[in-house]
């Protein structure tokens, strides 16, 4: 086969939740670019139009739908709207997530529990509804994890205290091999990228605290994820190109890791 056409997703669905800015949206235009028709997922609806607004300038067919991923309701409602829209949903990528940075002791339990709900259990959730009503009947899916290098390892003492996010991204590292090693039977590949720092609403009060230039430093290529770097990586376990990969942790971090 042609080196460009298992990259091609010409024909194939997506389904993004945390799609409408930041690292979703990137990945969103990665999977468009290659021809693939999405639906993006996220809590604000104006956000969503404005992603979409964006997308359907660059040619990019995208559909929204607003919900809140650590609700099971609305995930069930997410999956089956979704699924009704794109008529099955292929690729499956879980990226919505939330943090709280407080110190252990002091950790609040509704934070926790706030971390948790949305990082763990909506994403065990939506996996869950859309590989039995669309991957599983079809043999085939691609689903791909957003997890963080913050969870394969601690923090560096003095700096971000982040119990429950490490704790919840540690979690899915280990969701995503195990579920990678249950359902490789029904030909569904599950695969998770780990960022390190991208500027994101997310990791704004960080990059805030300790300065953009202390944090490139972590890593070997001195600087931090820009707009383009999440793309090959998703579009390599979304697509043909990977589909001998499965139960992997992909590390896009600069080389923070690599120590």
């Amino acid at each position: 086969m042609p080196l460009k056409k298992l990259f091609d997703l010409t024909g194939r669905t997506a389904l993004i939740t945390g799609g409408s800015r930041g690292l979703g949206l990137q990945i969103a235009e990665a999977l468009g670019e290659m021809g693939a028709r999405l639906v993006l997922s996220a809590r604000k609806a104006d956000e969503l139009e404005a992603a979409c607004a964006r997308l359907g300038e660059q040619g990019i067919a995208a559909h929204a739908i607003a919900a809140d991923a650590s609700n099971p309701a609305d995930i069930a409602r997410l999956a089956a709207t979704a699924r009704a829209h794109l008529e099955e949903i292929d690729i499956l990528v879980n990226n919505a997530g939330a943090t709280w940075g407080a110190p252990a002791e002091e950790h609040p339990l509704e934070a926790w529990d706030k971390v948790m709900n949305l990082n763990v259990r909506g994403i065990f959730l939506l996996s869950q509804a859309v590989g039995r009503a669309s991957m599983i009947p079809r043999r085939l899916g691609r689903i791909i994890n957003v997890a963080s290098i913050a969870g394969l390892s601690g923090n560096t003492p003095g700096t971000m205290s982040t119990i429950a996010y490490n704790t919840s991204k540690g979690a899915l590292v280990n969701f995503t091999r195990t579920l990678a090693a249950e359902w490789g039977r029904h030909n569904i590949n599950v695969n998770a990228i780990a960022p390190g720092f991208f500027p994101s609403k997310m990791t704004r009060g960080v990059i805030k605290e300790f300065g953009e230039q202390t944090l490139a430093r972590l890593a070997p290529l001195n600087r931090l994820g820009d707009d383009e770097d999440l793309k090959g990586a998703a579009l390599l376990f979304a697509s043909d190109a990977g589909k001998h990969i499965t139960g992997q942790i992909l590390a896009v971090d600069g080389g923070a890791t690599s120590y």
